[in-house]
């Protein structure tokens, strides 16, 4: 928070500036005088006037983030969790983004892997166990300096990590119209905090459309409060997810990643069903009962969000599974075995000449055109774009016939969780258990592969 107008300190993130960068007598927090020369306590109080939440940034680590390498030197709060944390509900914060810049040393901005004390919990899964980290005592520290003041004040974390959503950018340069919509609804769906930072003042009527969306908001404030889940990627063409809501009803988001306006067909067996009564969420118009398929056009990075309601459920595929590192399988050009835990091995290297091919496929009676069931680990996580943001590429071949390109997201940000039920249809199988697939990637690196299952 500000009140000198836009100006933003020099060396800064957007965040960072309004800090103080040396502490008070007795080791208090502080801010910059000549940024808020009115002081914290008197914003925070005309913001409650107006009938706002006042929200306060602090960082994790030495010092806020900046782009100067710390020698900016504005406060960060590490080391005086518990006093900043009753500055900050004295001043009548509500709101608290706590960055992680500058926490391993005064001179690293961000460490991807920071000696962070971490506890791993076992989750029993059907395929296994699923290795869940909690991240201790970093963030435990301000949390409950935080709750100990006895104010309701929002946390919200930064781990560096790819499980949080950070604050909108709809109403701010670098995306259009379509791509706010679809980072709003997604934001929503996904049951994250719907924080804006753009200046309302300046906001186009495009953009405040999109944030004053009634059935979007309520999405977001569904009392089930359970995020949607990734079910399907058309590679280089479209994401399918979807979750339950509180009345028993589906929300169903599409997104377009191609780079022009077309048609989608919404395929409704990818999230379960075969048929429901359909509402379009952004626009509020009923579609009636929809069937199989439901085609819509959908804008350059646009997205469909549809409510599916008294739906009737699709026969859940079942598969026959194929281990990856069982002894019957090829590897070849560098593709190797590696033991996960007690229950799970994978195989890593596919790619850059790394093949496996997986031998003795059960392509049924009939062969022809199969769903394959894709179980991996992928912990390659970037924060820049490129061809595959926070992805991996295989390339597939039944029986040595054209190997098709299949996007596999990022399943966490480490090497040891599976993520499961990634669908692709491959066609090519023959009758009997004859088949071969084969996985590589003649560029990069494949994910590595636990199993691959094969539609029965």
């Amino acid at each position: 928070m500000r009140d000198d107008g836009d100006t933003i300190p020099s060396g800064c993130a957007d965040d960072c500036g309004w800090q103080g960068k040396a502490r008070n007598s007795t080791g208090g927090f502080t801010w910059d005088t000549t940024t808020i020369p009115s002081g914290i306590p008197a914003l925070s109080t005309y913001v409650h006037s107006l009938g706002l939440k006042f929200g306060v940034y602090s960082d994790g680590g030495y010092f806020a983030c900046d782009f100067v390498g710390g020698s900016a030197k504005y406060l960060g709060s590490l080391g005086h969790e518990i006093s900043d944390a009753q500055s900050f509900a004295a001043w009548g914060a509500d709101y608290l983004k706590y960055d992680n810049c500058y926490a391993v040393s005064e001179t690293d901005f961000v460490n991807f892997n920071p000696p962070i004390q971490v506890k791993v919990k076992m989750i029993p899964k059907v395929s296994g166990y699923e290795l869940i980290p909690k991240f201790q005592p970093h963030f435990v520290s301000m949390r409950d300096a935080l709750s100990a003041t006895k104010r309701p004040i929002v946390f919200s974390i930064c781990e560096w990590g790819v499980q949080d959503l950070d604050m909108l950018e709809v109403g701010n340069s670098g995306l259009t119209i379509a791509e706010q919509q679809t980072h709003f609804a997604f934001w929503a769906a996904a049951k994250s905090p719907l924080i804006i930072s753009t200046d309302l003042s300046k906001i186009s009527v495009d953009a405040l459309n999109i944030l004053k969306n009634p059935r979007i908001i309520a999405l977001n404030q569904d009392p089930l409060g359970k995020s949607i889940a990734f079910k399907r990627r058309y590679a280089n063409d479209y994401d399918v997810w979807s979750g339950p809501l509180a009345d028993g009803s589906t929300v169903a988001l599409l997104i377009n990643w191609q780079n022009s306006a077309r048609s989608i067909a919404f395929n409704l067996a990818d999230v379960g069903i075969t048929s429901a009564t359909a509402v379009d969420l952004i626009t509020g118009a009923s579609l009636g009962r929809l069937t199989t398929t439901y085609i819509s056009t959908v804008p350059a990075h646009g997205s469909v969000v549809l409510k599916l309601s008294g739906a009737t459920a699709a026969v859940a595929p079942s598969f026959i599974f194929y281990d990856a590192a069982a002894s019957t399988n090829t590897l070849a050009g560098g593709a190797s075995n590696r033991v996960v835990n007690a229950s799970i091995s994978v195989v890593g290297y596919i790619g850059n000449g790394g093949t496996l091919t997986i031998s003795g496929v059960d392509g049924g009676v009939s062969g022809g055109t199969k769903t394959l069931s894709l179980e991996y680990i992928n912990g390659d996580y970037t924060f820049k774009n490129n061809a595959c943001s926070n992805c991996r590429h295989a390339y597939i071949s039944v029986n040595g016939g054209t190997a098709v390109q299949v996007q596999l997201p990022i399943s966490a940000q480490s090497w040891d969780i599976v993520a499961t039920g990634h669908l692709v249809s491959l066609s090519g199988f023959k009758a009997g258990k004859t088949n071969t697939i084969q996985i590589s990637n003649p560029n990069a690196y494949a994910p590595d592969f636990y199993r691959v299952g094969v539609s029965t």
